[in-house]
């Protein structure tokens, strides 16, 4: 049956039917192998996402919608430009550092993309930046969306492998601020190579006025967080309050959200939440059929005959995330590993706490490799080019995140340094 439904899933891909249907139809073929009643298509589905953590889901998504329908979005790349703009190739540092901020409310990298690559890919563009950079740095830093809390694909380890999200939030601090100035140090560096950035720090505002003018975008992420940490409300709650803080400022404060503009926000909040819980359903039937199978424990044994320590554990799950994570979606992915990595994760003695951010950074790289990748689709789609230009200065971003992976893998006290200090 395993076989068959994985033959069924990778023909589909081929196919290119999408990856929410490819993972279903396989299940439900599955399902009909097994003779067992369908009525179990529907309990397994609506069980996968009928969890109240996963309700951060939509609210993240709307929340990212009305920063950038708000001005919200707008004002944070005044603020990280003031800082640090005003050397050769700020903008493109610029452009990291608000997806750092902008990560710290939106959870969500594809809404990261859209918000701050509507305003900065065309800013550098007009710098005399090359549209295909652009569009492959804007993609690259919008990865951080998942990776600085608060995150959805976290919070969807968090429900597969049942460990403690707020945890996993905070360990998520150190290896996405790792990233961020690892990819800012790298734009710096290739700007001085190249020549670009030159006339980056004209017409930009001092530190003074950009607090000023961004104050209240700036409080978004003090309460969002701040409200986790200090107990006030749970990570889904704080999903809940994102959406209110921003649509009060983008209302009542900016004014740059009209009532009439409310309903296509929603709407296309509406979709975007839509398209992720359908795959956590189907993901969670094929991981329910895959488990019954005993396929987890079948890994997992091969795993631990095969990788006799856990260096090489780590070493072999990361390229192998890295493979699955350029063909199937991050938050399927997740669903479906999750609960058969992390026992053996933790059977070699990793903290499964680390084990998750070090899966949420490698998954998240997907999001940025092709072909599937949904950061290059949004990217690309905002800077108005085809995927095939942007792979040449992709490729360096690539590498450097790779390498920061490698450094996060092997160096647990980047992500549990600050959850020991906080937790223990």
């Amino acid at each position: 049956m395993t076989s068959i439904m994985l033959l069924t899933m990778l023909l589909c891909f081929a196919l290119t039917v999408s990856v929410a249907v490819s993972i279903g139809l396989s299940a439900v073929l599955g399902i009909q192998i097994t003779g067992a009643n369908n009525l179990l298509i529907v309990k397994e589905m609506f069980g996968s996402i009928n969890k109240f953590p996963l309700a951060a889901i939509p609210f993240f998504i709307l929340a990212g919608n009305l920063m950038e329908g708000g001005g919200i979005s707008r004002r944070l790349v005044e603020f990280a430009r003031s800082i640090v703009g005003g050397v050769q190739g700020g903008l493109p540092m610029t452009c990291v550092l608000t997806c750092m901020i902008f990560a710290a409310v939106s959870g969500s990298s594809v809404a990261t993309t859209f918000a701050i690559g509507a305003i900065l890919i065309p800013a550098l563009v007009r710098q005399g930046y090359p549209n295909n950079y652009a569009a492959a740095l804007q993609a690259t830093s919008a990865e951080l969306g998942v990776i600085i809390p608060p995150s959805i694909p976290m919070i969807l380890y968090g429900v597969s492998a049942e460990v403690s999200i707020g945890e996993l939030f905070i360990a998520g601090f150190g290896p996405g601020l790792l990233i961020g100035f690892g990819l800012m140090l790298f734009v710096w560096v290739y700007c001085k190579i190249k020549g670009w950035g030159k006339r980056d720090g004209e017409g930009r505002l001092s530190i003074g006025p950009a607090i000023k003018q961004a104050a209240w975008a700036l409080l978004m992420p003090v309460i969002i967080l701040g409200g986790i940490y200090g107990g006030i409300f749970t990570p889904t709650e704080a999903s809940a309050v994102a959406v209110v803080y921003a649509l009060f400022v983008g209302m009542v404060i900016y004014r740059e959200i009209k009532p009439s503009e409310l309903i296509p926000i929603l709407k296309k909040s509406a979709i975007s939440s839509s398209v992720i819980l359908f795959i956590i359903a189907n993901a969670g039937l094929f991981a329910f059929l895959i488990t019954r199978a005993g396929v987890p424990d079948a890994i997992g044994q091969w795993l631990t005959s095969v990788l006799q320590s856990p260096f090489w554990f780590l070493l072999g799950v990361n390229a192998a995330l890295f493979l699955i994570g350029m063909f199937i979606e991050t938050s399927a992915s997740i669903i479906v590993l999750a609960p058969i990595l992390a026992p053996v994760a933790v059977h070699f003695g990793i903290d499964p706490v680390h084990f998750g951010i070090i899966m949420v950074v490698n998954l998240a790289l997907g999001m940025i490799t092709p072909p599937f990748g949904v950061n290059l689709f949004a990217a690309c789609t905002v800077a108005k080019i085809s995927l095939d230009r942007i792979i040449p200065y992709l490729l360096p971003f690539v590498l450097v995140v790779l390498a920061c992976l490698m450094v996060i893998t092997y160096v647990p006290v980047i992500s549990l340094g600050l959850r020991d200090l906080v937790y223990r």
